[in-house]
């Protein structure tokens, strides 16, 4: 799908650019994947795993700007990504066809500078135009300051899948199943 550009102020008064994940992205989105990855427990890959092509990853991006019912949103701030947010059907199944996923990640430096709200803001209103009914997501348990955020934003927490997630030293985390209705 496409979005039309738009600019938000950060909170150290920075403009950033909200736009298209265009296919001459892959390769920042690649190293984007990568370093998110190694810097929070939060995302679901360790950056080992992350061994897309830049083929795979132009395809990926081909078919989100193809399809009218998906969206992947990057920021720019000078020029530089500073992270995404993306909106992906269900499925093409009728009757999960007013449900929606949402998944969002910044570098660390750009956190806390409302970026990350002002994207998942433009992805909801977005869902809701192309006539998704409810938001869904996963997130870690203990990553407070995400749960806060999308509890402002209306998802509230209806199950918690314990061991949701093992990470390298054998120990585990729970994620919380959000929804939130659109």
């Amino acid at each position: 799908m496409r979005f039309e550009e738009k600019k938000i102020t950060c909170k150290d008064g920075r403009t950033c650019i909200l736009r298209n994940a265009e296919i001459t992205d892959a390769k920042a989105l690649m190293r984007y994947l990568k370093q998110t990855a190694g810097e929070t427990p939060y995302l679901m890959r360790e950056p080992e795993e992350i061994v897309i092509t830049p083929e795979q990853e132009e395809k990926f991006l081909r078919s989100k700007l193809e399809d009218p019912r998906e969206l992947m949103l990057i920021g720019t701030i000078d020029g530089e990504q500073v992270g995404n947010c993306s909106l992906m059907s269900m499925g093409d199944y009728r009757r999960y066809a007013h449900r929606c996923t949402v998944a969002i990640a910044l570098y660390q430096k750009y956190c806390g500078l409302g970026i990350g709200r002002a994207m998942l803001k433009e992805v909801l209103r977005v869902a809701k135009e192309i006539g998704y009914e409810q938001a869904e997501l996963e997130v870690v348990s203990g990553n407070e300051t995400a749960i806060r955020l999308y509890e402002s934003l209306g998802f509230e927490i209806y199950g918690t899948l314990p061991n949701s997630v093992k990470y390298k030293d054998g120990t585990y985390a729970a994620g919380h199943f959000m929804v939130k209705r659109l």
